[in-house]
Formats: structure tokens, C-alpha cells, sequence
């Protein structure tokens, strides 16, 4: 049984799923997080790095994920966890890597509809000009979590 929490995040409120075999969803939602239970047993794990993640003292993620999907898009989501922390490729390179690069719009596609945010790190996959395109959770969203994990500090020269 898919238990779930939504939790306040710097980006919005994020919906968190899972069940005994694993995480099944994170993903942005628009309604406010109400929490008047405690988190579920399942959950804390996943909430607690959520948390260290977005602090910034956490650069990996060590949970059981359990995503619904075909088994193409499950080879494409498993392929993004193996992009490193701070590091970004094109939706090329994904299709290379996935051996064909005939096959990019199908892993974009698969791209897009990945059901576990951020711990699947679909916002690490761009444009092959280096653009930031499509992010199922708006572009925003994309843009800060690749400053969040950029190597590079950025201040503010004027």
C-alpha cells in the first residue's frame, strides 16, 4: 500500500510516495503541505535526505526506488543516476548512452515523465547548445536546482 507526505521544499511543496518496496513518486504539487500525522516509517528516510539535500550537505542519495513504468523508461531513469552530482548532459549523450542515438526523443520522452524528481536526476539532462530545456516541473525549477548543485559560486560583481 502507497503510503505519501508532502513537505515544504525551497521550490514549492513536494508530494512524496512510497511503499514497503520502495519510493514510487517525488514530484512538485500545487496544494499546500498539511501534515497532521506523523511521516510514515517509510518516508522519513526519503524526507530527512530531501531536506539534506536542499540544505546542501547532501550530494547522493542512498534509498529504494521502486518507479512505475515500461521497462524502456525504467533503462533511461536508471541511466540518470548515473549522471553525477554537479554535472549535466544533452539528451544526445542520454541516447548514446543508452547505446542508439536514434532513440533520443524516446529517452526524452522517458525524461519527462520520470516519477521520482530530483533523486532521479532528469533536471541534469539539457540541450546539446547547453540550454535548459523541458522540465516537467517548469524551468525554474531546472535553473535552480543546477545552481544549487553547481561547483561554481556565482557572486555578484556590481
Amino acid at each position: 500500500m502507497n503510503q505519501e507526505v508532502c513537505i515544504s521544499s525551497p521550490l514549492g511543496t513536494l508530494k512524496v510516495e512510497g511503499n514497503s518496496k520502495g519510493i514510487t513518486g517525488i514530484n512538485f504539487v500545487d496544494e499546500e503541505p498539511i501534515q497532521k500525522e506523523p511521516i510514515p516509517e517509510t518516508l522519513r528516510g526519503v524526507v530527512t535526505q530531501l531536506q539534506e539535500y536542499f540544505n546542501g550537505t547532501r550530494t547522493s542519495f542512498d534509498l529504494v526506488l521502486n518507479p512505475n513504468g515500461t521497462p524502456f523508461q525504467k533503462k533511461v531513469w536508471n541511466k540518470l543516476l548515473d549522471i553525477p552530482y554537479g554535472k549535466t548532459c544533452s539528451y544526445l549523450d542520454m541516447a548514446k548512452a543508452l547505446g542508439d542515438p536514434k532513440v533520443i526523443r524516446a529517452a526524452a520522452s522517458a525524461n519527462g515523465k520520470n516519477p521520482i524528481s530530483i533523486v532521479i536526476p532528469c533536471h541534469r539532462v539539457i540541450g546539446s547548445d547547453g540550454s535548459l530545456t523541458g522540465y516537467a516541473s517548469g524551468l525554474h525549477r531546472k535553473k535552480w536546482l543546477l545552481n544549487l548543485e553547481s561547483p561554481v559560486i556565482q557572486t555578484v560583481l556590481f
